[in-house]
Parts: structure tokens; C-alpha cells; sequence
């Protein structure tokens, strides 16, 4: 099948505004005088509708099973993560034109422009994907476009386990965690496993509780049969019609949530998600982005500051209202884990501060200074680990 021909096909079809279906297809291939069998139709009609309505030549790694992550940089750069680090791929785009095309298209889908007026975008497919997309000539010599894949499924703790992600025997420390209704927060870097980890842990919640997801993409996925998810939302080209994560937060604790969830704890959101965990919402959590456990309080004191929060008021509202940071890092092969279970503490100064309470071992976790802090909160719940 040559590009030409195909090229050709495509033409006729975009000028009818038609759907590639065999018939169509075959149609047109005879106004172009060429006869084909019936599987040289069908492969026509495949490699169409993934560039028409698809993911063009990113389709078939969108479909494989351990897949991650697809970033495109250039129309002869495409990289892929298998769960073992950034690899290239044998995989190109005619032109730089191409790239272009299937980002407005996937914006498109997305309910999102994306022009030179708006040349980036972030969204979340029908599928559940996230989109991330730049135009030239913000983004330099071609659009850049990065997809994240959300799988229709959370993994269990066991099976993070065995990939090695959760340390042996690891899991019962979790599930106390979850037991005991300790809020917590999931720190680590971009692509260290933190949504997850915590669509896993709240898999555990108990099946008569409530969870309320307050997210900026609808990333999680727990496995729980009473969840009810929140999702931002952007202004539209008007102007108006914006909804941010903190109005969703908000809205959250007038919906009898027993679990409040902030997918991702980014900005001022984080002054209403700690007076939340202080007035009687237990077991609330979230993920947050830091390099160690021990930059958390630090991290969220930034946020705070964002909403106008002070030093000394936010780490007041910190101290009672989160109990454990679990941390994961993402190592040099790739492999995501959880490094460390911290505990927080507070110093003479009246500050937060974290201390380790259990650290990633080979043979399970090790335990550290604030273990026996860590047990005693544990142990309310009576799951003491």
C-alpha cells in the first residue's frame, strides 16, 4: 500500500466528510482505478481511522498493556515507558505538519482548542487519557505532544508488590494505615507511581464508606463501589465557566464524604483540604509532588502561601491535620517504589517536620525512628502494624 494511494483515499474521503468504512473506502479506491483484495481494503480502512479518529501512529502503543507514558518531540521521536524508563521507538510521523494535526484532532476529542492562540492544552481523552500538547512556536521545530494512559483498572497491593513497587510484607503497614483512618499524603517525583499507589490503597477503603475524588484529570481509578469523582474545569473561550480545584474541594465536604481525595494537592486548595482534615474528616488524602518526604512540610507551606496562609498558621493546621507522608521514588532503571513512611513531628520552633518511620529494604521495610509513633496511630484503628 503506498503512501500515495493512500493519500489519495484520504483526500477524497476528507472532501465528502465521510466516515472511512470498507465500503467508503473501496468506493473511492475505484475512482482512483485501483482494485484491492479485501484485506488490502481493510488495512486501508485501519491505518484511516487511526488517523482520522484515532491516535494515528501512536494507536498500537496506546493499546500495549504496560505502556505508561508516549511523548512525541519531533515527527522521527517518539518515546515510550514500559514502566522501565524513557526508550525511542521505531515509530514517525510524515511531518512535522502530522504531529501538528493529530494534537488539534486529540484536542479536539478532548472538547479543548488548541491553536496559535491557545497553542497548549491539557485534558483527559473519552478514554481516560491525559493529553499534554505544545504548538510551535512555543514549543521549538515541532508540536510536542505528551499522553499518559490511565488504565481502566487500579493494580491491587499485592500486585505492586510483586512488581516490586511496595517492599515484601509492606502491604500490612499500608493497609493499617488505611485502617486506622490516618490522613496521609503520597509524595515523589513526576512518574514515580503516586496516582497509582493511592488508587490502590483506596481500593482497601471499607466498602460502606464514601469517597469523594477532587481531581484536575480523573486520573484515579480505585476499585471501590461507592466513589463519586470531581473533575476541574477551564474557562471557556468567553472567558467564564471556570472551575478550579479548590471550588471542588469545597463542594466536596458538603457531599458527606468519609474519604475527601485531592488527586493532586497543587495549589491554595491546600488551606481547605487541611481545615477539611481538622474538622472531623478523617482519613482524607492526596498526592503531592516533592523530591523527599522531608520537602513536604516545606512544599505545602509553599501552596499555603499561595492562598495567603502564614508560616506559623499553616504549619499549625498541618500538625493536626496529616499524620503519614508515604514517599516513592523512581530509581535509575526505572522502577517505582515506596522509599520511605514518614511520621510528622514538630521542632522547637513549633514547625513540622517529618521522621522516617519505616524505609524501603529488600527483604521488607526496615524500621526507623518514628516507628513506634507510626504504631501507636496504627494501633487507634486497631491495626497496628
Amino acid at each position: 500500500m503506498s503512501t500515495a494511494l493512500l493519500d489519495a483515499v484520504r483526500l477524497r474521503l476528507a472532501g465528502t466528510g465521510a466516515e472511512p468504512t470498507p465500503a467508503r473506502v473501496a468506493e473511492a479506491l475505484r475512482q482512483e482505478g485501483r482494485l484491492l483484495g479485501d484485506a488490502e481494503v481493510l488495512g486501508i480502512v485501519s491505518r484511516l481511522r487511526s488517523e482520522l479518529i484515532g491516535s494515528g501512529p501512536l494507536e498500537p502503543l496506546l493499546a500495549e498493556p504496560d505502556v505508561t507514558d508516549v511523548l512525541v518531540t519531533a515527527p522521527d521521536q517518539v518515546w515510550v515507558d514500559r514502566g522501565a524508563g524513557l526508550r525511542r521507538v521505531d515509530v514517525s510521523f510524515p511531518d512535522a505538519a502530522a504531529v501538528r494535526r493529530l494534537a488539534q484532532r486529540l484536542a479536539a476529542v478532548a472538547g479543548r482548542r488548541l491553536d496559535d492562540a491557545r497553542p497548549w492544552v491539557d485534558a483527559r481523552l473519552p478514554d481516560g487519557t491525559r493529553l499534554h500538547a505544545v504548538l510551535p512556536p512555543v514549543a521549538v521545530g515541532s508540536a510536542c505532544l505528551s499522553l499518559r494512559v490511565v488504565r481502566p483498572r487500579a493494580f491491587t497491593l499485592d500486585e505492586l508488590a510483586a512488581a516490586g513497587t511496595v517492599p515484601p510484607g509492606g502491604q500490612e503497614l499500608l493497609r493499617s494505615v488505611l485502617d486506622a483512618r490516618l490522613s496521609f499524603v503520597i509524595s515523589g517525583g513526576t512518574g514515580s507511581g503516586k496516582t497509582t499507589l493511592l488508587s490502590s490503597l483506596l481500593g482497601l477503603v471499607a466498602p460502606d464508606e464514601r469517597i469523594v475524588l477532587a481531581e484536575d484529570s480523573a486520573e484515579l481509578r480505585p476499585d471501590h463501589p461507592h466513589v463519586v469523582r470531581l473533575e476541574t474545569r477551564p474557562a471557556n473561550q468567553e472567558g467564564t465557566g471556570l472551575v478550579t480545584l479548590r471550588d471542588l474541594v469545597r463542594q466536596a465536604l458538603r457531599m458527606r464524604p468519609d474519604r475527601l481525595v485531592v488527586g493532586e494537592v497543587r495549589g491554595p486548595e491546600v488551606t481547605d483540604l487541611l481545615a477539611a482534615l481538622n474538622t472531623g474528616h478523617e482519613g482524607g488524602c492526596g498526592t503531592v509532588h516533592a523530591n523527599a518526604a522531608a520537602d513536604v512540610p516545606a512544599r505545602l507551606e509553599a501552596l499555603g502561601s499561595t492562598a495567603g496562609l502564614d508560616r506559623a498558621a499553616l504549619h499549625s493546621q498541618l500538625a493536626a491535620a496529616l499524620a503519614v507522608v508515604i514517599h516513592l521514588v523512581r530509581d535509575r532503571g526505572g522502577r517505582r517504589r515506596v522509599a520511605e513512611v514518614h511520621v510528622l513531628d514538630r521542632d522547637r520552633a513549633g514547625f513540622v517536620t517529618t521522621v522516617p518511620a519505616a524505609v524501603w529494604g529488600p527483604e521488607g521495610f526496615r524500621r526507623a525512628a518514628g516507628w513506634d509513633r507510626l504504631a501507636a496511630l496504627c494501633g487507634r484503628g486497631g491495626g497496628a502494624p
